[in-house]
């Protein structure tokens, strides 16, 4: 028998026609096998190839800094001991913010990562200003090259002086520091004079944000500082009515609470799990309005919780501190959150994350992420004039459609848009205030000149 004769020329063609007329002759398998691995090895050299291209964008391969001489560079410490969580790789954020540059400026220790010997300073409510400066260190939205950003963040710690004793923010050093961390950048940068820090953005994380004062009436008469009123504030603060503190570019965000204390808090019980108590409030409650300071603490509000329902068995009022109260929030049903000195409080973004209905009790506040939770399907909102009508109107939403508020509450993504992680997180609060940055591109000097272009 003649020995069949591979085909030397046109194996592609040679093979296809073999499979398109089955009932020829048997093609030589060690061809066949070469053909398919052919195939198969640039198959998946175009598909890797392409979900590269797809899905990546090139990585600088020097970080490029802007300063007159290597002298007047700022100091690196900030990004080699800030947290370890530097080194990790960055996670990939939405789409929609791909093209969102942010530049951060490395500040000598003296402006951040000194106040981190004071252990509360990353983890009170006011520690926001380092977890959005943490975040947004190992973010994508991140350049190094400050010529392609849209906006630049100075990373200034000032509520990290947190007085214990008091239970204030001592922050009468914010306005100065501040002002020298402008004076710094504003002469080794061009980007500060070009647009008077209109695409700056700074953290306000206490009690009147950006008029750096814990107290109303001393925030108001000071104002927001001459120097700031162009930039864009990232403030706790805020209202639905005018008001001097606000008055400059802000976005409202929330206290900070530690996404590792409610994961712990969870493990041990679930946010739909068995809730016992009904209503529940641990914080300071004045006896009398009037407080050893001379003001009224909480626009009376909590005083009149405590005389009204102290002893209401429906109630469970405690007014001194306790660090393990998260395990409180997560068995109640009804957490109310009273204005304290500002409007805003942590019970707020705890209650939410535990899954415990907030009860707000601030006339006018202005809630954070408006865009990413929607307040009025998981809260109640109660005047404060109507405060002594608690029980009556907690009782009405019981028997009416608590369980679907509670539904509501309890979506994971309401959870994760009020938490800051280390590393920005689709949905996560620094994702969040990155959206509402992303709105604001019109201040981007960048953007203005390619607009003109």
């Amino acid at each position: 028998m003649q020995e069949l004769k591979r085909p030397t020329r046109r194996r592609g063609f040679y093979v296809k026609m073999r499979l398109l007329h089955k009932n020829g002759r048997q093609q030589d398998k060690n061809s066949c096998f070469r053909y398919y691995k052919w195939v198969l090895w640039l198959s998946l050299t175009l598909y890797f190839f392409s979900s590269y291209f797809i899905s990546h964008k090139p990585i600088p391969l020097s970080k490029t800094h802007f300063s007159k001489s290597k002298s007047n560079l700022p100091s690196r410490a900030l990004i080699e001991s800030i947290n370890a969580t530097v080194l990790q790789q960055p996670t990939n954020i939405k789409e929609s913010l791909l093209d969102l540059k942010i530049y951060i400026y490395e500040l000598p220790s003296k402006y951040n990562t000194d106040w981190l010997s004071n252990e509360r300073c990353s983890n009170h409510l006011f520690a926001s200003e380092v977890a959005i400066h943490k975040a947004l260190l190992n973010s994508d939205v991140r350049t190094f090259d400050p010529y392609e950003a849209d906006f630049f963040f100075v990373p200034v710690y000032v509520s990290c002086n947190f007085s214990t004793v008091n239970g204030f923010p001592a922050i009468g050093h914010a306005r100065s520091l501040i002002s020298s961390a402008i004076q710094l950048i504003s002469s080794q940068y061009p980007f500060w004079n070009r647009t008077k820090g209109s695409d700056h953005v700074f953290v306000a994380s206490h009690d009147y944000g950006a008029c750096f004062h814990a107290m109303e009436d001393r925030a108001i008469a000071d104002g927001i500082p001459e120097f700031l009123k162009n930039s864009i504030i990232l403030q706790t603060f805020g209202v639905k009515y005018k008001h001097p503190c606000q008055d400059v570019e802000n976005v409202i965000i929330p206290p900070y609470v530690s996404p590792e204390s409610v994961r712990k808090t969870l493990e041990k019980a679930p946010a739909t799990g068995t809730r016992d108590i009904w209503v529940f409030f641990r914080g300071k409650m004045e006896v009398h309005p009037k407080n050893i300071s001379g003001r009224f603490y909480s626009k009376k509000v909590r005083t009149v919780i405590w005389r009204k329902y102290n002893g209401d068995p429906r109630f469970y009022l405690q007014r001194h501190r306790f660090a393990g109260y998260q395990s409180e929030i997560v068995r109640s049903v009804f957490c109310l959150c009273p204005l304290g000195w500002a409007p805003w409080s942590p019970r707020l973004v705890e209650s939410v994350v535990l899954g415990c209905v907030p009860v707000i009790i601030a006339d006018g506040i202005r809630l954070p992420f408006p865009d990413g939770v929607k307040w009025g399907n998981i809260s109640l909102t109660v005047a404060e004039k109507d405060v002594a009508k608690l029980g009556m109107i907690l009782e009405h939403v019981a028997g009416t459609n608590l369980s679907t508020v509670q539904r509501n509450l309890w979506d994971p993504e309401v959870r994760r848009a009020l938490l800051f992680n280390d590393q920005v997180q689709e949905g996560d609060a620094t994702w969040q205030v990155l959206q509402a940055l992303s709105q604001k591109l019109n201040r981007s000097y960048r953007r203005s000149t390619l607009s003109r272009q």
